[in-house]
């Protein structure tokens, strides 16, 4: 399922084909930068009813991205590393 038109699509990746390895490169860091940030926006608004420290915002993004267990082992590691 898509929003975007079959037209539009060919554009955008006809776009992409004629940019360079290192515009291919920052576009892609760009959308993983605003994927990253639409996820902690949702974390929060999903948890507005307190305000979550730095630590805690990372490990909801981990499960978010990660899975629960794959969170958990990380952060587990990184308690015992302090």
């Amino acid at each position: 399922m898509s929003d975007t038109s079959p037209k539009a699509n060919a554009r955008y990746f006809e776009l992409l084909r004629q940019a360079g390895p290192a515009k291919r490169l920052a576009i892609c860091l760009g959308l993983s930068r605003a994927t990253r940030e639409l996820a902690i926006a949702g974390i929060k608004q999903a948890h507005r009813d307190r305000t979550l420290s730095d630590d805690e915002l990372r490990q909801k993004l981990a499960e978010r991205l990660y899975g629960a267990e794959v969170a958990r082992r990380v952060f587990a590691a990184g308690s015992r590393d302090g």
